[in-house]
């Protein structure tokens, strides 16, 4: 099938390693040239010339820190200064700290909203006006089933992703008479760089072993195993295709069925 994506503009936030990459590497694949930002200069160069001598699109580096108001309407700037255009957003950057009510500090909650909600809002206001101009765009929001499978030991990232939800439903209505529509995708465990760290974590907070909180995790899915990136970034690139430009103010789970009561035993 072909996704009509070739010489198409993409923006990939956090996408340097992760999620972040492997949909850039796919939508690179397509024919897209995509710029991609996140806070490390040098995995984002580094990241940044593999895909492109792989596919031969150009993959273009912009250093910005979504949690710096300022850093985002700069970025997007110097995005359209290069390419011309931003003809799709892939709101990818962010994770936030689990943890139990107990033992999140203030520091913890603040971090969660600024980077997984608020990078995501910054983003969205900063490229609406020149999606506007050009008549026609698309935005992806990569964010997370914490939002509509709730657990006690993910609170932090379930608040981020339940009001990243609201927010691409809501603009999903607002902006669909001027040609701009949003999907949310909302990922399970993702054999990433952050799912061993993640799998510490829930060991500590849950007073478990490390292979007993990777048995339960996996556990809880019906499909017995976490979801690559690449899966995860097959079903982003669908969605950013004008195939799927009709999909609007719709949030895909892409989770195995996951089942997170299970986790509780």
């Amino acid at each position: 099938m072909d996704l009509g994506l070739k010489d198409k503009v993409a923006l990939v936030t956090g996408g340097s390693k992760g999620i972040g990459k492997a949909i850039t590497r796919s939508l690179a694949s397509e024919g897209c040239k995509v710029a991609i930002c996140a806070r490390s200069q040098a995995e984002l160069e580094q990241t940044a010339q593999a895909i492109q001598q792989e596919t031969g699109r150009e993959i273009a580096p912009f250093v910005a820190d979504l949690t710096n108001p300022d850093d985002v309407p700069r970025m997007i700037g110097e995005v359209i200064n290069h390419f011309g255009r931003i003809d799709i957003l892939i709101n990818n950057a962010g994770s936030a700290p689990g943890g139990l009510l107990e033992e999140l500090s203030e520091e913890d909650w603040a971090q969660a909203l600024q980077l997984k909600f608020m990078g995501y809002v910054r983003c969205c206001k900063a490229v609406l006006p020149h999606m506007r101009k050009q008549g026609k765009g698309r935005v992806v929001n990569i964010i997370g089933n914490d939002g509509v499978k709730h657990s006690y030991w993910e609170i932090t990232p379930g608040a981020a992703n339940a009001a990243g939800q609201n927010l691409t439903l809501s603009l999903a209505e607002q902006y669909a008479k001027e040609n701009i529509t949003f999907v949310a995708v909302n990922p399970g465990p993702v054999a990433t760089e952050r799912w061993d760290g993640l799998l510490h974590a829930m060991a500590r907070d849950r007073n478990i072993t490390y292979d007993a909180a990777d048995r339960l995790s996996k556990s809880s899915i019906p499909l017995g195993r976490i979801c690559t990136p690449e899966e995860v970034a097959d079903l982003a690139t669908f969605l950013a295709s004008d195939r799927a430009h009709f999909v609007n103010g719709t949030m895909i789970n892409i989770d195995g069925g996951q089942r997170k009561a299970i986790m509780d035993t």
